[in-house]
């Protein structure tokens, strides 16, 4: 099934501009999206924020996803996972599983529900999920791969970056360099893993929010993927930049809640100029595009839906995502040059909830593996 491979890639390009259009769809009207938003609770909220938002559009992006990979590779189903509980609860108290129908009537008939019987916003979001968009890529089509899709499994974040998709800031990237925070940081995920090891092999990152329109009121969007596996690595795009050996200090990006003692240990590292950006998934892109050397994270905020894709696209460059606590312990055993690549498909038994899926050691997204020595001696003993 060689070809299985490159079908599926070529349906996960297709799917993740659909759920692009789910995501442009629900900002256009803010009276519609106050009703899209609700605070997650519980054990399916990110401990980092004070508010975490679960919106309608990040569930309907999932599931319809699932919806549409499932029915090409049935093999699939239960394989594939998301970030988000498909349980919302309307306006009257009512608890609703948000599935996506086989026909477009029904899926309108269940969003009414969701939205207090907002008919109009049930018909225009239904149109989007169920309309037929294909998206043609020649590179991804040819791609031959010894695997199948019954090898492998998906992790989805509809929308990582929701805090930024809600706020809405409308900041434009720069021609070079990125924004640091804003609707461009709100990127759509889907990674493929192989089931048996853990080991991603295919990301597709899809940027809904990449540049204004001609008319400045809409945005269009914009796609990357890459692949890597066994000697196949192919990728969507070409490197902006020249890597780090060319000059003595690193670029280092971070979250702006980093600890104090990280920005510290790392701004020697970095000339003096540590950047910061919004959304894990986008930091990792910034990473992609040689944009920037590093990211780093020193807390277990992150999880496997928001690393999985730009992790295998970074493979397919020859970089990618490390465990920064099993990097820091290589260190201190004198494993010079050890790589504690992150996996996929095994969660901590132990944990509850999102927890059980946390990249809990932090992570450092890197493009050269010579960058992971130079972070890692900068942080041993300081954290």
């Amino acid at each position: 099934m060689a070809s299985g491979m490159a079908e599926l890639l070529r349906l996960l390009l297709s799917v993740a501009e659909k759920a692009a259009n789910v995501a442009r769809v629900c900002r256009q009207e803010a009276s519609l999206f106050e009703l899209l938003v609700q605070e997650k609770t519980g054990a399916d909220k990110n401990k980092k924020f004070v508010q975490d938002f679960k919106t309608l559009a990040d569930v309907l992006i999932q599931e319809m996803i699932r919806h549409d990979v499932c029915a090409q590779f049935p093999e699939l189903t239960g394989f594939i996972h998301g970030e988000e509980s498909n349980k919302f609860e309307n306006g009257l108290g009512e608890s609703v599983t948000v599935t996506v129908c086989a026909h477009k009537e029904d899926t309108t008939a269940l969003l009414a529900k969701v939205l207090d019987g907002d008919q109009n916003a049930a018909s225009l979001l239904s149109k989007v999920i169920h309309q037929d968009l294909q998206i043609s890529d020649k590179t991804a089509e040819s791609l031959q791969l010894s695997i199948s899709p019954a090898d492998v499994g998906i992790w989805i974040d509809p929308i990582d970056g929701t805090s930024q998709y809600i706020e809405g800031k409308e900041e434009e990237e720069p021609e070079e360099g990125f924004c640091p925070f804003g609707l461009p940081c709100a990127l759509v995920l889907i990674g493929v893993y192989l089931r048996s090891t853990g080991q991603p092999v295919m990301g597709v990152i899809n940027q809904p929010f990449n540049r204004k329109d001609f008319t400045g009121k809409g945005w269009k969007g914009r796609h990357v993927w890459g692949v890597s596996y066994g000697d196949v690595k192919a990728y969507s795009f070409t490197q902006c930049r020249p890597l780090c050996q060319q000059k003595d200090y690193l670029s280092v990006l971070l979250s702006s809640s980093e600890k104090p003692a990280v920005k510290d240990a790392l701004t020697a590292i970095s000339n003096s100029s540590l950047m910061y950006a919004s959304g894990a998934g986008y930091k990792i892109l910034c990473v992609v595009q040689g944009l920037v050397d590093v990211y780093v994270l020193s807390e277990g905020s992150t999880f496997k839906w928001d690393s999985c894709a730009p992790h295998a696209v970074l493979r397919a460059l020859g970089g990618g995502v490390a465990d920064l606590r099993e990097s820091l312990r290589a260190h201190v055993n004198g494993n010079v040059g050890h790589t504690a690549e992150l996996t996929y498909h095994q969660p901590h038994t132990e944990s509850q909830g999102v927890d059980r899926w946390a990249n809990r050691g932090g992570i450092i997204a890197y493009l050269d593996s010579s960058v992971i020595d130079k972070v890692v001696a900068a942080l041993a003993g300081k954290i």
